[in-house]
């Protein structure tokens, strides 16, 4: 079972979450999620325990725990979904969404008889 662990503090290590999880069963890894950019810490991590009564052990004891000096939240964690990609695009700023008029010229301003933003 993969279980989320959060509000990590900065400086948690993956080998101090380990510890703490092992008490409950086996843990086959622990792994603090960092910045891509800056190799630091972004206060999550990840746990994996193959027993899912052990996990769920060991989400009820932990969940509010202190650790390294925040509470931290652990729970089963989630299937990532696809997120839009950052950057690009935004629309027209307008409001007509650059649509173009409702004959489907593409130009960004409606014509008389298409869809207004208000801006005339």
């Amino acid at each position: 079972m993969n279980i989320f662990v959060g509000n990590l503090n900065f400086t948690t290590s993956e080998e101090s979450i380990q510890e703490l999880f092992v008490p409950y069963g086996e843990v086959t890894s622990a792994s603090v999620i960092t910045d891509r950019e800056t190799g630091r810490s972004r206060g999550f991590a990840f746990v994996q325990m193959p027993n899912v009564n052990e996990a769920r052990a060991a989400m009820m004891a932990l969940d509010g725990k202190e650790l390294d000096g925040r509470n931290i939240r652990v729970n089963e964690a989630r299937e990532r979904t696809d997120r839009p990609t950052r950057g690009g695009g935004g629309g027209d700023r307008r409001g007509s969404g650059g649509g173009g008029d409702r004959r489907g010229s593409g130009g960004g301003r409606p014509s008389r008889g298409g869809y207004s933003s208000g801006n005339r």
